[in-house]
């Protein structure tokens, strides 16, 4: 495998050279929460792998230590060469905007936000498609009638995977009872798998007895917990069932490795605009494999994949919270 390059930014701060042959490399940029967070970020990581191992490409990478640091990063990967530079996490949006007009001969590539600019390719998904899946499961599997979610930080992205988990409960539970709770208002939000912990405990003391965590790592906890007490957790972004095989009912699929890794595949000549990945296009979904297939019975599998095809085809709309910021039931 190629040999790949990880600078922290702070060794840019001292003056860490990057000139040379390296300097063509690409590079990806992890939000907070490491590229191991068994969620969002490393199913970024992923994508990056996939691309290494098929091309024999090598590529810097960063791992994000505060949020000081995000405009620095991003203008001297840009100063040294690498393109196109990838982030993930709508947290670049701002700094993105102000540092892309002053590189225009680089490409860069933003994860789960907008970014208008000649220069950047834009990426954003349907989570809430993906989440109407999964909410469908949680209701099927559901015994006591009382589903979960956990989300991370609290915002309109992060409420757009709850509105949709809801939809997809009560298209097969009009009855059901959907406990939501966020973990906080800050990038903290992202890794306290302690609150995770201590949120589902509580939803689980209320009946939930399925809960779905949308809160990159602070849903290992989540999902710790949950196998802990026997009850059945959903994973989101990267396939999670086998951290607690048998205990997790799926896993909301966010597919950033492929975005990733067609980023770095097109290479300097990745194409600028906006882009949308959901169930129509392969980039949400809902995972099945050894870990979980004694959860999913033939029928629950059979409703699922005809919501699938209703939504990709058209014929099923699952409403969007960040269309109006509102759900239509709660």
């Amino acid at each position: 495998m190629a040999k790949l390059t990880n600078w922290r930014v702070m060794a840019f701060v001292a003056g860490l050279g990057m000139a040379g042959a390296a300097g063509a490399d690409p590079a990806l940029v992890f939000d907070l929460g490491g590229k191991f967070d068994k969620s969002f970020n490393e199913a970024a990581y992923s994508g990056a792998q996939r691309w290494v191992s098929e091309t024999g490409g090598s590529y810097r990478e960063i791992e994000m230590q505060s949020e000081a640091q995000r405009e620095q990063a991003l203008r001297r990967l840009a100063e040294t060469g690498s393109n196109p530079i990838v982030m993930t996490g709508f947290a670049f949006g701002n700094v993105l905007n102000e540092v892309a007009p002053d590189y225009p001969d680089t490409k860069f590539v933003i994860i789960d936000m907008v970014v208008e600019q000649p220069n950047v390719r834009s990426v954003v998904f349907q989570e809430h498609e993906g989440s109407y899946l999964v909410g469908m499961l949680a209701a099927m599997a559901s015994r006591s009638g009382t589903v979960g979610f956990i989300g991370g930080m609290d915002i309109p992205l992060i409420r757009k995977f709850a509105c949709g988990y809801v939809q997809g409960a009560r298209a097969v539970n009009p009855d059901a009872v959907i406990i939501q709770n966020m973990t906080g208002t800050t990038p903290a939000a992202w890794n306290d798998p302690v609150k995770g912990s201590e949120l589902a405990r509580a939803q689980i003391a209320q009946g939930a007895d399925v809960i779905y965590a949308a809160a990159g790592g602070t849903g290992v906890g989540v999902l710790q917990t949950a196998a802990d007490e026997g009850i059945l957790s959903i994973g989101v972004d990267s396939n999670q069932n086998h951290l607690h095989p048998g205990k997790v009912l799926t896993s909301m699929l966010k597919r950033v490795d492929n975005a990733v890794y067609n980023a770095l595949s097109q290479g300097k000549a990745v194409e600028s605009g906006f882009f949308v990945m959901g169930l129509a296009n392969g980039g949400v979904g809902y995972a099945l494999d050894e870990h979980n297939e004694a959860l999913i019975t033939a029928d629950m599998q059979a409703t699922v994949d005809e919501a699938t095809d209703s939504i990709a085809g058209g014929a099923l709309v699952v409403h969007d919270y960040m269309s109006d910021n509102a759900c239509p039931v709660e």
